[in-house]
């Protein structure tokens, strides 16, 4: 029951800016579009992505509304081969400088986007350049979201960083490709609570049987959100254990 990442969703107030910026500074392609009545749905990513790589889903509505960031959605993470470098082409092309890698410990760096959407710069030897590597969600309770991820999405965690104030812990299938992205759950060990916001709507994982898969998810105690049947069997919804949208697609 494999279901890997397939894109990661955010909202935008202004979609031919988002458009020019992530095209302009991470030379990312439309890969596909839907125009509905009261909103417009496009998919980016680079241009040499790999099969298995996710991409990143502007949703634009029409009636030009504004929108609460919150703290519950972190970042999503791009890959470069060199963070210092990555960071200096970018501040020479006009990106607005946030965090640099000096300011990280040398490791990693962050952008914004015209919203203020989040964006970690991170070193990787593998997949295409500014390819999406992982997006970060904070949640109240650590097992809880992991046995979630692994209970009803069969995620494998298979990396995790422990540290004075808070814990990271990167899941994904088990068969999935270097190059395919991941969900990096932050707990933060002061027992905080989060406010899921509305600048970020979802994470959407891939199946072969939509179905099957939500039939499977159901046993496996998945919150019954928004069904394949009242999705017109397009995909269908469930929610994590800290109420973030899961959405599920097919590979058709």
């Amino acid at each position: 029951m494999s279901a890997p990442l397939d894109h990661t969703m955010m909202r935008v107030e202004d979609l031919e800016a988002s458009l020019d910026w992530y095209q302009d500074y991470f030379d990312y392609e439309e890969k596909g579009r839907w125009e509905a009545d009261t909103f417009t749905n496009v998919f980016l990513g680079p241009e040499d992505a790999h099969d298995e790589g996710a991409l990143l889903e502007l949703t634009y509505n029409h009636d030009g509304r504004t929108y609460d960031m919150g703290d519950a959605w972190g970042h999503i993470a791009v890959r470069v081969e060199d963070v210092y470098d990555a960071y200096e082409e970018l501040m020479d092309a006009g990106v607005e400088d946030y965090r640099d890698p000096d300011s990280c410990g040398g490791q990693y760096a962050f952008v914004t986007d015209p919203d203020g959407h989040e964006i970690e710069i991170v070193e990787r030897d593998h997949g295409a350049r500014w390819s999406l590597d992982h997006t970060m969600i904070r949640v109240e309770d650590a097992e809880e979201a992991i046995g979630w991820y692994t209970r009803v999405l069969d995620y494998e965690l298979f990396r995790r960083s422990e540290h004075d104030s808070f814990a990271l812990y990167f899941m994904k299938p088990d068969d999935a490709a270097d190059e395919a992205m991941s969900v990096e759950l932050t707990y933060n060990y002061d027992g905080r609570s989060y406010d899921v916001g509305d600048a970020w709507g979802h994470v959407a994982v891939e199946v072969d049987d939509l179905q099957g898969f939500w039939d499977t998810a159901m046993l496996r105690d998945a919150e019954d959100y928004r069904d394949p049947e009242s999705c017109d069997m397009r995909y269908a919804f469930t929610k994590d254990p800290d109420g973030r949208e899961v959405e599920i697609v097919t590979s058709d």
